[in-house]
């Protein structure tokens, strides 16, 4: 060990978080000689502000946030990041207002039977309202640079709507989407887990496309570092991986799924009804199994091509040099390699070296290679063809 044995990390109320909850209760962290403080944040802004500035060490982070936070995206401050693990695949829905649906319903009476047809039906509803004189729909994500922002984008894209042209698209923190689209400022959210089931229970939503419908094994939130902590203190980075990596483990294994929901339900990590939380760790969100906690550079490569598509990312950049100057598969591999294999034997970790297939609901196959291209290819987009 070097000798630091305080970390910071941060997190946002959400069931993904559960490997950083797990790993403080279950005391990995401790049994990795880390004192580990984690700190419940109030927005993906503060979190990304916060490890920027140095105020925590690393934390829960959206994927595609890592790669804005390195100076490449429009307005965006630098503040480098790494990712070392990949904390979850999938989790994350779009749900609309139960009136939104019924609208829907009323445009096309099979229109709640799959991705496309909902798109689709959803894009005739905007177009009643604007014949009407009406605004138009108003659609909340967590952050712009986020899974939740390009799978709500491309979705609205497949049906016909533009979405910085036919919608409205604002940012509010995942723990106030359903007070929103209660209070009706908001017709429809795209947020993880347990915010969307929440949003059902309670009767003022209903929940549209999954993740996993969207992208099947699809990422989605990953252990973000400040490099300079990843450089200056790698004993620690790799004692946090391992503390993690086993919590992740755990957190998957079905025979704890009960004790992780009462865990996550208290009120210092998510505060939500057990039911709410239960709901996405049957068959949806995935932590460990499969490789999933292994940070792709392939993913990270179809998150710049969604930042290239609406916009976001300065002409010029380096799609590939970005990528993988923040996914760190070798920091991953090195800490997997390290655990004691006695001590956790069920553990596994798929080295997964061939890429995985990146093919969405829509059957395209997205090609790692040519980013730049695939983002030129959508009939909606900002990308220059």
């Amino acid at each position: 060990m070097s000798g630091f044995l305080d970390l910071r990390l941060g997190f946002i109320p959400l069931t993904d978080c559960a490997p950083l909850a797990v790993a403080k209760t279950m005391g990995f962290f401790a049994e990795e000689g880390l004192e580990v403080e984690l700190s419940r944040e109030a927005s993906w802004a503060t979190v990304r502000d916060k490890v920027a500035v140095g105020a925590l060490d690393g934390a829960h982070m959206l994927a595609p946030m890592a790669l804005a936070a390195n100076g490449v995206a429009k307005g965006a401050e630098e503040g480098r990041i790494i990712a070392p693990l990949a904390l979850n695949r999938n989790g994350s829905a779009v749900t609309v207002s139960s009136a939104l649906a019924e609208a829907m319903r009323a445009v096309a009476p099979s229109a709640l039977d799959g991705p496309l047809t909902m798109a689709t039906a959803l894009a005739g509803v905007a177009a009643a309202r604007r014949t009407r004189g009406e605004p138009p729909l108003t659609f909340a994500v967590v952050f712009p640079a986020s899974m939740h922002n390009y799978l709500l984008r491309y979705w609205l894209a497949e049906g016909g709507i533009d979405p910085d042209q036919d919608v409205r698209i604002v940012v509010i923190p995942p723990p106030r989407m359903v007070e929103q689209m209660r209070a009706g400022a908001v017709d429809g959210f795209c947020v993880g887990a347990p915010w969307n089931a929440v949003a059902e229970a309670e009767g003022v939503g209903r929940m549209l496309i999954t993740a996993s419908q969207f992208w099947p094994s699809g990422p989605d939130k990953i252990l973000g570092m400040a490099a300079g902590f990843a450089a200056s203190r790698p004993d620690d980075l790799k004692a946090c991986l391992r503390a993690v990596m086993r919590a992740a483990a755990w957190a998957d294994a079905p025979e704890n799924r009960e004790a992780l929901v009462e865990l996550l339900a208290r009120p210092e990590w998510i505060g939500a009804a057990p039911e709410t939380i239960a709901r996405a760790l049957r068959g949806e969100i995935v932590f460990h199994r499969d490789g999933a906690g292994l940070p792709r550079p392939e993913h990270g490569l179809w998150f710049a091509s969604q930042m290239v598509r609406w916009g976001q990312v300065e002409s010029g950049v380096d799609l590939a040099a970005l990528v993988h100057s923040v996914y760190r598969p070798d920091l991953y591999r090195a800490a997997a390699l390290s655990l004691d294999p006695i001590l956790d034997p069920a553990i596994s970790f798929e080295d997964a070296a061939q890429p995985v297939e990146a093919r969405l609901f829509d059957r395209r196959l997205f090609d790692p290679a040519a980013p730049a291209a695939y983002a030129a290819s959508f009939a909606i987009g900002r990308a220059r063809r």
